[in-house]
């Protein structure tokens, strides 16, 4: 029962004390292992988390017995038990996929910092997620930052470098933004809990400032989450970095920024200032429109795999963004629904691709000409995940479009509008998925092409697992459009 009571906690210290454990073990397989079965661990602390907040409720943590605000709260409610999941599921799916991968493109040696650094970003990931101070958000943004700096640094070219500095100039920024933004807060309440927040912003007199700090969170955020047209530093880190660092970034990375943004504006901007809320909208619905336009036709002439999935994503946290942006009940949970449609689709693609680039040693699409024939069964995944990202029925992508079209048609007249952009974008991602897979099932391979093999089973099983995760939320949407739902309620309900 006593370690029942620390089961938030321990979503952190898990992985943030196995962290110099894992850089401490000999060679490469111990690291692993030692990384695979803390991700393990703290996916079942978070399904149990998820179970005892469908249960009971929104769970309070006070660290070390001290009340907040005065001490450290963690704050886990629905939104955060979903992004709980998707944090730890996959850093596990990555993790299970990617021992050989790993050996094959991490440059750092030895190996074993690959996995103290990815543990780290587990735990600064989760504790985003979880704790309920605004300054503890910037320190585990940070956490995750500087560690994922260095996953994406071990990338197997040169490029990774370039890539990686062009991450921490603009990650470094939009830190600094949501840093300044918080201290105007700060200034002007006295505290940095954020339901404490929300309550004194009630009582500030001059909203100059909290006009300000909201200008420069958002901002910031914004540029963690890689929203169109900040997103310039995301398909160079996704193409640079070693594939499993790609898949784990493309599932859960930059949703836990949005995650942030979303739980700020709406939980502590727009019931404490008065037309926030349409500023919010204003604000954000045209760049997710744009976006979801732009970062599909973009993908369509892209020639590298790794940098088509990457644009595609920029679309598709569009598709997210205008959930949110529309503030109804409906919107939101279509939103937060799609996120993790996203992450379940994303993941599962970037695994293919990681098993294709473990095979033919290049993500570029001339280079997987025939791979429909060398390795059907990574691109009979491949195209299942695809799919989902179309939108196709029986799958969970069209579950979650489904149920953004009907939140557009609550908007009336211009609801209409927004149908059609997401028809449009919906129409573009058939094209650049049927590029690959016009390549892959096509397309002879080149002459002089080396023999290629199927990807080993324990490739492919994660993959197919993930896969088949599409079709089955395709099927059965009511756990997850449930816990939206319920996520949805809680933040329009203006919970911080």
């Amino acid at each position: 029962m006593i370690a029942a009571h620390h089961l938030p906690v321990l979503q952190v210290v898990l992985p943030l004390v196995a962290a110099p454990l894992a850089v401490l073990c000999p060679g490469a397989r111990a690291p692993w292992m030692a990384a695979v079965f803390v991700s393990l661990a703290a996916f079942a602390v978070a399904v149990t988390l998820a179970l005892q907040v469908a249960a009971t409720g929104t769970i309070a943590y006070e660290l070390g017995g001290w009340p907040v605000p005065y001490g450290i709260g963690l704050h886990i409610d629905n939104f955060s038990s979903l992004m709980l999941l998707l944090i730890t599921g996959a850093s596990l799916a990555a993790l299970l996929h990617g021992k050989p991968v790993i050996d094959k493109e991490v440059q750092s040696r030895p190996v074993s910092l690959f996995y103290g650094a990815w543990l780290l970003a587990v735990a600064g990931l989760a504790g985003m997620v979880i704790t309920g101070d605004a300054f503890n958000v910037f320190v585990f943004m940070e956490i995750s930052s500087l560690a994922t700096y260095v996953l994406i640094a071990a990338g197997p070219t040169r490029t990774a470098l370039s890539a990686v500095f062009k991450y921490i100039i603009m990650g470094s920024i939009g830190a600094m933004f949501y840093l300044i933004g918080v201290g105007l807060v700060y200034m002007m309440t006295g505290t940095l809990n954020m339901a404490d927040m929300t309550e004194r912003l009630h009582g500030v007199d001059d909203v100059v400032p909290v006009l300000a700090a909201a200008g420069f969170i958002t901002v910031g955020l914004l540029l963690k989450a890689a929203i169109f047209p900040l997103h310039a530093w995301m398909p160079n880190a996704y193409a640079a970095a070693p594939s499993t660092v790609a898949v784990f970034l493309a599932a859960c990375s930059t949703k836990v920024a949005l995650y942030v943004l979303i739980r700020f504006d709406l939980g502590i901007f727009q019931p404490s200032l008065e037309g926030h809320d349409i500023q919010f909208s204003a604000f954000l619905m045209p760049f997710a429109l744009v976006a979801m336009i732009a970062g599909s036709l973009i993908a369509i002439f892209e020639k590298d795999l790794k940098r088509l999935l990457a644009f595609s994503s920029v679309a598709q946290l569009g598709y997210i963004v205008l959930g949110a942006s529309l503030l109804t009940a409906a919107g939101m949970s279509a939103g937060i629904l799609h996120l993790f449609n996203h992450a379940l689709m994303k993941a599962a693609l970037f695994l293919a691709v990681g098993s294709l680039v473990y095979r033919y040693g290049s993500a570029k699409l001339a280079d997987l000409a025939g791979a429909g024939r060398t390795m059907p069964w990574t691109m009979a995944a491949f195209t299942l995940a695809a799919l989902s990202l179309v939108g196709v029925p029986l799958t969970a992508g069209f579950i979650s479009k489904w149920y953004l079209v009907l939140a557009a048609m609550e908007e009336g007249t211009f609801g209409w509008f927004l149908i059609a952009v997401i028809l449009a974008s919906s129409l573009l991602a058939v094209i650049y998925v049927w590029r690959v897979i016009e390549t892959a099932y096509f397309r002879p391979a080149p002459e002089g092409a080396p023999a290629v093999k199927e990807a080993p089973w324990y490739l492919l099983a994660p993959t197919w697992a993930l896969a088949g995760l599409n079709i089955y939320f395709g099927l059965a949407a009511n756990a997850p459009y449930g816990l939206a739902a319920r996520a949805a309620a809680d933040l329009l309900g203006g919970g911080a």
